[in-house]
């Protein structure tokens, strides 16, 4: 069997928990297993790195900041393959231009196009643990790019996928996909399984414990995941297209704090406006979520939405340069604000969903500023202040708790 198996940060945090993941990918080995590891940098290091960057430049080249934090990864892979060393058995470290990992030239938000597999199969046939750097990859002008935070996740699946491995395992600091963050939700409760396009929709929704696009990988080359605790051996979470066990009506609730608000007032209300917005956005790689337009009046309409935190001087500059084209008439942005999810496919029978949700936060006194449904997704913004309050009322109100 060929096991891909990931890392995160905290799992890799210090030096005993170098040698506790040594041990366990090389327990795998010792079955006669290939085994392949994706470490993310160590703890909080890639923090470290980010602040070192701002100490020098408060808007550091995009480019620039690639090139420094894949340094961290690469300092993960090479003393995870010297603990496994120390402990008698063959492994190499490699990074994106030893794989290659090829990447679009997206930096710092980069997606990756092809894993060229030899160097890795031929590691694997000399029977050595094959270690490499998630998160990077180098793009057609030999630059590193990095694929967001979280990219370590899909570095891991694309692995899974271009290696046909018989099994991914997501490692982390938590045991499994659980109904909400068991760290702002006491009472959440962990799934033993859990549908692609529900998990997409959850970590899309700010659900932290995968990267969304390693999910979307997973559902489109149908590569098995399971997310399990690095600190103990407990069963986890798995993800895939079926799941076996009957349908809650919702399968977990979500919060994410890291999003930002702007509304374009007083566009022209007349066909193609809408497009022209969103398309300049588009071209800068910004992405928008939850979009809310106003019935249009005197000829001009207000369009909102949601933006990443880290997207909001290069989106709000993007509009001002474009102010002319675009022909609007002023430019607003929130920050304070969270976006809360309830996410299940048992939605999709069950009227009456909304409804429930909306009497939780009324109940709460949470007021709801723009709503966004899909098939199996309701999200509402809502004051930033009422998020983990919210978060474990529409909780409790749908019977999650454990």
């Amino acid at each position: 069997m060929l096991i891909v198996k990931k890392f995160g940060g905290t799992s890799v945090a210090d030096k005993e928990r170098m040698f506790n993941v040594a041990n366990r990918c090389i327990e795998e080995y010792k079955k006669g297993n290939d085994v392949v590891v994706v470490l993310s940098a160590m703890g909080k290091y890639t923090d470290e790195l980010i602040s070192k960057a701002r100490d020098m430049d408060e808007r550091p080249p995009k480019r620039e900041m690639d090139m420094l934090l894949t340094i961290g990864e690469q300092m993960s892979v090479s003393l995870m393959a010297m603990a496994m060393h120390t402990l008698g058995v063959p492994a190499i470290s490699l990074n994106a231009f030893q794989v290659t990992m090829h990447t679009t030239s997206s930096h710092q938000n980069a997606r990756l196009k092809r894993i060229d597999t030899e160097r890795i199969r031929r590691e694997l046939d000399a029977r050595r643990i094959v270690i490499v750097t998630g998160f990077q990859g180098v793009d057609k002008y030999d630059d590193y790019t990095t694929l967001g935070r979280g990219g370590s996740d899909t570095t891991a699946v694309a692995l899974a996928a271009a290696l046909h491995a018989d099994a991914c395992e997501i490692y982390t600091d938590v045991d499994g996909v659980y109904t909400a963050d068991p760290r702002k939700v006491p009472t959440a409760r962990k799934l033993k399984e859990i549908t692609y396009d529900e998990m997409l929709d959850l970590a899309t929704s700010g659900a932290g414990v995968l990267h969304n696009r390693s999910v979307e990988m997973a559902k489109k080359y149908g590569v098995p995941l399971v997310v399990r605790s690095s600190l103990n051996n407990s069963e986890g979470t798995v993800v895939k297209e079926v799941v076996s066990v009957e349908r809650m009506l919702i399968s977990g609730v979500a919060l994410d704090t890291d999003a930002v608000r702007i509304a374009v007032l007083g566009l022209r209300d007349v066909p193609g406006v809408a497009f022209k917005v969103f398309d300049t956005l588009a071209k800068k790689n910004i992405n928008v979520d939850v979009i809310l337009q106003s019935i249009g009046r005197s000829g001009t309409k207000d369009i909102s939405f949601t933006v990443n935190k880290d997207d909001l001087e290069d989106a709000v500059a993007t509009l001002e340069e474009h102010k002319e084209r675009l022909g609007f008439k002023e430019l607003h942005s929130e920050r304070g604000i969270a976006k809360l999810s309830i996410v299940g496919s048992g939605m999709l029978s069950n009227p009456g969903v909304a409804a429930k949700m909306f009497e939780s936060l009324y109940n709460e006194g949470v007021n709801i500023n723009m709503i966004s449904t899909s098939e199996i997704r309701i999200t509402v913004l809502i004051s930033e202040k009422d998020g983990v309050r919210a978060m474990n009322a529409v909780h409790d109100a749908f019977g999650l708790a454990d």
